[in-house]
């Protein structure tokens, strides 16, 4: 499979694009040391109320980890012999077939304890998390990536699966490893990263004369990062190379790998294309349909080049495609239709005419692939989820056509009984933007309940609906769940992305305005009942929103939020900010792109008002957001905030919390522990800012 939702450059940007199932929660500090000038509690009293609504949210987060902890996931690999468990940073290996036997350990992330380049003194910061595994094609070599807390790079531990010894050691160890395929038994193909750029790929050969390594391909653009790949049917090895608006892939067959890299179709600007390989034809996944979105093509392996592509299957206008997996006879795409719901269409690849479609479950949110071994190749196998729902595996034939589970047919709605409703919302301009709510209780009964809100609009990315216990445990609290698909982001396709980024980007603003008037005009919560959360690239838009409607929310949550976007886009030393002028634009060679950032901006439009509560999330080690935009934000608002206080204007208090945590991970602690304790403090803020402990405490009288 060739995962489009899985793009290199999406991967290093300032996303949050991140499993939901690592959760985020409180740390041992408590509050009043980081709030500085503006106080967020006034007396011991509501200090100890909110210490103790730390305490509950994450003993109850816990319980709800502990409730999922047997959902499946992608952590088996099939090989010809053995499957793959991973398991507390252990892989184990067990025969397949019929019959039990006895797990066999065959890798350990506790081998690079102590290994060259990390100090000693990071080693009791958290744990190792292993991020991917590979199995060579004759199952006799297997690696995989490990990447320690606060560190971006991941180092690969290679292991020998026969001959082994007790106790088995790693047979190599390569250092800043991103991406990696087998082309052979003994050939390694693996791109280098430094910092958050990858440009080189490597070859290693392993001899009998010891590893030998080898330069293939090096990218001099700094706006392309470059990832290796493999055809699902292991025959070729891709080197993309992916920027934010084009792409370029060169080939290697993996029968052999000491050829140079076979160019496809070299780079042009707007063109962003994907290859996959089945039976001597190359099949291409390029934004050359109508209205530059994606349509499958073919071309000869000999010519592989834009002028021979040849159409396959375009999808229908409004139809966005999520992903392509080419099965031996088949190729099968994750649609959304415009309604929202997910789709799978089947093409036969002797018969594009051909064409089926099967609409997923009305709960059904993401969909994740997973390829059970490079021999299954006539059915596809995923994972169904939403953010309350937890992954449910599936097989689909496309002959003959059917879908089940391990039960049978598919149940069309969940059995905790959580509706999934999808509105739309007319935004300024007239667009329909999509919103799906999540809730328990009828939409008649949803006006004095509790809302959270959530969106992303930035780099073509779909907003992250995996499933989450803390999401689950809102809801189960009565807590209605709103999801705001708006421009900027790839729900409705490239073009969605299209109409919100460079100078479009206000309409993701509107956009989100649009749904919260919506869900409110609808009887779905209340201004004041109303929180709105977000990651990373997602804040920029949260910020904007408070600036120019804050009559809309309560409070917010945010976590690595960018916030400065005109200082980070004009300092060009900092990571990031060459490779993602696509998104934003260039101030520094602009005029305009300057004036258009400084409009939206959240750190340049801040004025003396009433603004929602805010609690905000910063790691003093990012590398993707600089945390001196956030101090600079923090501050700026914090006087604000204090002058339009002065005024003596009767409002809700606002309070604005910076929780400046340390180490260097964009995406929260990896850290169990940490990571709980940062949901349960932002729970807590949640539950006091919208006044529910003070409707607990009134039911309690009442009762």
């Amino acid at each position: 499979m060739h995962s489009i939702t899985r793009s290199l450059s999406r991967a290093f940007t300032r996303s949050a694009y991140w499993s939901n199932v690592q959760l985020t929660t409180v740390a041992a500090r408590f509050y009043p040391a980081c709030c500085h000038g503006v106080q967020f509690y006034r007396c011991p009293r509501q200090e100890q109320r909110y210490r103790n609504l730390v305490q509950r949210y994450r003993r109850k987060l816990r319980a709800s980890y502990n409730k999922f902890s047997t959902i499946p996931d992608n952590t088996v690999v099939q090989g010809r012999f053995h499957s793959y468990i991973e398991d507390g940073g252990i892989i184990y290996r067990c025969l397949r077939g019929p019959g039990e036997s006895k797990p066999e350990k065959v890798l350990s992330v506790e081998w690079l304890k102590g290994g060259e380049g990390e100090e000693e003194e990071e080693e009791e910061e958290g744990e190792r998390s292993l991020q991917r595994v590979r199995l060579s094609p004759g199952e006799s070599l297997l690696a995989a990536t490990v990447k320690a807390p606060h560190q971006e790079e991941a180092r690969c531990i290679v292991v020998r699966l026969t001959d082994m010894k007790t106790p088995h050691h790693p047979l190599l160890i390569l250092d800043n490893v991103f991406s990696f395929e087998w082309a052979s038994d003994n050939t390694l193909f693996y791109s280098r990263q430094e910092g958050l750029k990858c440009r080189s790929v490597y070859r290693l050969d392993l001899t009998e004369a010891g590893a030998r390594n080898t330069l293939v391909y090096e990218e001099h653009d700094p706006e392309f990062f470059v990832e290796v790949g493999r055809s699902g049917d292991g025959q070729l090895l891709t080197l993309n190379s992916t920027s934010k608006s084009s792409s370029e892939v060169r080939v290697i067959c993996s029968s052999a790998p000491d050829h140079a890299p076979a160019l496809v179709q070299p780079r042009q600007p707007g063109l962003v294309y994907y290859t996959e390989h089945s039976r001597g034809e190359l099949y291409i996944l390029a934004n050359t349909g109508p209205n530059q979105e994606f349509q499958l093509l073919k071309a000869p392996l000999s010519s592989p080049s834009m002028r021979s592509w040849l159409p396959v299957y375009t999808p229908s206008a409004g139809w966005a495609v999520k992903d392509m997996e080419l099965l031996q006879d088949h190729c099968v795409f994750t649609l959304r239709h415009p309604s929202g719901r997910l789709h799978l269409q089947t093409v036969p690849l002797k018969d594009p005419t051909r064409v089926s479609s099967l609409e997923l479950p009305l709960w059904a949110c993401g969909l994740e692939s997973q390829r059970a071994s490079q021999t299954d190749t006539q059915s596809f196998r995923f994972l169904l989820f939403s953010p309350v729902c937890p992954p449910s595996a599936y097989l689909y034939t496309p002959s003959p056509l059917q879908i089940l589970t391990e039960q049978g047919p598919p149940p069309e709605r969940p059995h905790h009984s959580c509706q999934t409703t999808r509105l739309e919302a007319p935004s300024k301009d007239g667009t329909m933007v999509p919103i799906t709510l999540l809730h328990r209780p009828p939409l008649a009964d949803l006006g004095s309940a509790p809302m959270l809100v959530h969106v992303y609009g930035a780099y073509g990315m779909d907003l992250n609906m995996a499933f989450s216990p803390d999401k689950r445990l809102l809801l189960d609290r009565g807590w209605a769940l709103a999801y705001c698909h708006v421009r900027g982001g790839g729900e409705r396709g490239l073009g969605w992305h299209r109409a919100g980024r460079l100078e479009r980007k206000q309409r993701g603003v509107e956009d989100l305005a649009a749904c919260l008037q919506r869900l409110h005009d609808l009887g779905v919560s209340t201004p004041d009942r109303t929180a709105l959360t977000a990651r990373s690239a997602g804040a920029v838009l949260v910020g904007a929103l408070c600036n120019q409607q804050p009559q809309l929310l309560r409070a917010i949550t945010v976590q690595a939020p960018f916030l400065d976007v005109l200082g980070t886009m004009q300092d060009p030393s900092l990571p990031l900010t060459v490779e993602e002028r696509g998104e934003w634009g260039d101030p520094l060679t602009s005029p305009q792109h300057r004036d258009n950032i400084a409009s939206y901006c959240p750190c340049c439009n801040i004025t003396p008002q009433h603004y929602p509560s805010m609690l905000i999330t910063a790691y003093q080690g990012d590398s993707r957001v600089p945390v001196s935009g956030v101090e600079k934000y923090v501050a700026r608002l914090r006087t604000a905030v204090d002058t339009h206080s002065s005024l003596g204007m009767l409002k809700p208090e606002t309070r604005v919390i910076l929780d400046l945590q340390p180490g260097r991970d964009h995406f929260g602690p990896e850290d169990f522990e940490l990571s709980l304790c940062e949901s349960a403090r932002q729970m807590a803020f949640l539950h006091m800012e919208l006044g529910l402990d003070k409707t607990a405490d009134h039911k309690k009288r009442r009762g």
